[in-house]
C-alpha cells in the first residue's frame, strides 16, 4: 500500500498529460475553423478594446453646480409700467441646480383676511352652503351662509379671491427670452486624484465677458441665452413662455486620461421635460408648469399680500461623469476571456467532424481511443512475444494512416 501511494504521488509530480491531436485535412472544416477565429478576433479588437475600452479600469464623478441668471424684464399691465429683476423671477434664490424662471403671471393685489363669495361654489339657500367645508377648488372655508345676491357661498379667506382670468397672451415677460443662465461645473474622480471645471483652458475672463453658448461656434461657453436653451430643448419660446414647462440641461464628461487632462472637456445637451413641446396632446388637461407665491405687507395696520400666480420655466441641470485610464487587471482579464472564447472554433469543429461529414465514424475512431480492461491469463513466453510484435505492427500502421490522411488540428 506504501509503495504504490509512492507512485501515485510520483506520478501526480512528474509526469505531463497532453491531449491526443488528429490532423485532419478537410478543406471545409479548415475554413469554418478560421473564420470562427476570425469573427472571435475581430470582436476581441473591435468591440472589447476599441469601442468598450475594456483595457481601462473606470471612475464615476462627483460634481458640485452654482447657477446665475442676469437679466431685467418690463411689464406693462393696464398702463402700470413694472421692472422685474433676478431678485423678483427667479425661484428659489439664486445659486441652485434646479430653479424657475418666471415667464407670465396672473396678479391679484390687495387681498387680507375677511369673508367674501366663493367663485366655485353656487347656492339659493344656507343649506347648499355646510359650515366649516372646503371645496376642492375652492379658496376658503364655507361659513354656512348662502349670498343670495351673487348666489355664492360666503368663505372666510384671504378677499378679495384671486383672479382667474384667461392665462395673458403672449406671455407678460416675453423679453426674459434675452436673459442669461450662468454655470459653474466642478467635477472630480477619486480614484484617479482629478479635478476639472467647466472653466477650463481655454476659458477665461476676457472670453467670459463676451461669449454666448453655441453648440458650434462655442461649445464651451458657460453663458447661455434662455431663449437658445429653450430652443435646443425642442420647444417654442413663445408657447413655453404662455404656460411655462421643464427643460433639463445635461453637462456630459467623458474623460480618457491616457491622454492630457485637459482633453476632458464638458459637453451640453438640452432635452424637453414636459410642456406639450410637439402639441402631440391636444387633449392633455394640465399643460406647463405653474405655482403661487405672495408678497406680505402692512397698511394702515392690517396684513395684507399681492397673491402671484408664475407660470414659468423649471430648469433641471444634471452631471454625468466617468474618466477611464489604462489597467493592467482589466486588460489581462479581457484577454483571458477573449482566449477562452476561441475554443468556439474547436467545438464548432469537432461538432462537424463527428456528427456531419460522411467519413465522421472514421474520425470518431481517430479522436477517441477505446479500452477495455480485462484479466490478465498466464500466458507462455512466446505468446507475450507475439502479442508484443502484433502491437507494435498496429501502432505503426496507425501512425502511418493518420500521416498519410489527415492534417487539421480537432
Amino acid at each position: 500500500m506504501k509503495i504504490r501511494f509512492s507512485d501515485l504521488l510520483s506520478d501526480f509530480l512528474f509526469e505531463y498529460e497532453t491531449p491526443r491531436q488528429v490532423l485532419v485535412k478537410n478543406k471545409r472544416v479548415g475554413v469554418v475553423c478560421r473564420l470562427i477565429q476570425l469573427g472571435v478576433l475581430v470582436y476581441i479588437i473591435g468591440w472589447v478594446f476599441i469601442y468598450e475600452k475594456g483595457y481601462q479600469s473606470t471612475d464615476t464623478a462627483i460634481s458640485s453646480i452654482m447657477t446665475k441668471m442676469k437679466g431685467i424684464g418690463v411689464t406693462n399691465e393696464n398702463g402700470t409700467a413694472r421692472i422685474w429683476d433676478v431678485a423678483d423671477y427667479v425661484f428659489p434664490a439664486q445659486g441652485a441646480s434646479s430653479f424657475v424662471v418666471m415667464t407670465n403671471y396672473i396678479m391679484t393685489e390687495g387681498q387680507q383676511q375677511g369673508t367674501c363669495p366663493e367663485p366655485q361654489a353656487n347656492c339659493t339657500s344656507d343649506t347648499d352652503c355646510k359650515g366649516g367645508t372646503f371645496k376642492r377648488t375652492g379658496h376658503g372655508q364655507l361659513t354656512g351662509k348662502c349670498l343670495t345676491g351673487v348666489r355664492k357661498c360666503e368663505i372666510q379667506a384671504w378677499c378679495p379671491t384671486e383672479n382667474e382670468p384667461k392665462t395673458p397672451d403672449p406671455a407678460l415677460l416675453m423679453s426674459s427670452e434675452n436673459f442669461t443662465l450662468y454655470i459653474k461645473n466642478s467635477i472630480a474622480f477619486p480614484e484617479f486624484k482629478v479635478s476639472r471645471s467647466n472653466l477650463v483652458e481655454d476659458v477665461n475672463i476676457t472670453y467670459l465677458t463676451s461669449c454666448i453658448y453655441d453648440p458650434k461656434n462655442n461649445p464651451l461657453c458657460p453663458i447661455f441665452r434662455l431663449g437658445d436653451i429653450v430652443k435646443l430643448s425642442g420647444f417654442q419660446y413663445a408657447d413655453i413662455a404662455k404656460e411655462g414647462g421643464g427643460i433639463g440641461i445635461v453637462i456630459d464628461w467623458k474623460c480618457d486620461l491616457d491622454f492630457p487632462v485637459r482633453y476632458c472637456k464638458p459637453d451640453y445637451s438640452f432635452y424637453a421635460l414636459y410642456g406639450d413641446a410637439q402639441k402631440t396632446d391636444s387633449t392633455q388637461s394640465s399643460l406647463g408648469y405653474n405655482f403661487r407665491y405672495a408678497k406680505y405687507y402692512m397698511e394702515n395696520g392690517t396684513e395684507k399680500r399681492t397673491l402671484i400666480k408664475v407660470f414659468g420655466i423649471q430648469i433641471d441641470i444634471l452631471v454625468w461623469g466617468e474618466a477611464r485610464k489604462f489597467d493592467i487587471i482589466p486588460t489581462l482579464t479581457a484577454i483571458g476571456s477573449g482566449v477562452g472564447i476561441f475554443g468556439v472554433a474547436t467545438v464548432v469543429c469537432d461538432l462537424v467532424l463527428l456528427y456531419v461529414l460522411p467519413k465522421r465514424d472514421l474520425y470518431k475512431n481517430m479522436k477517441f481511443k477505446h479500452t477495455e480492461i480485462q484479466e490478465k491469463k498466464p500466458a507462455s513466453n512466446l505468446d507475450d512475444g507475439n502479442t508484443a510484435n502484433e502491437g507494435k505492427a498496429l501502432d505503426m500502421f496507425m501512425h502511418i494512416y493518420i500521416l498519410s490522411r489527415f492534417s487539421c488540428s480537432s
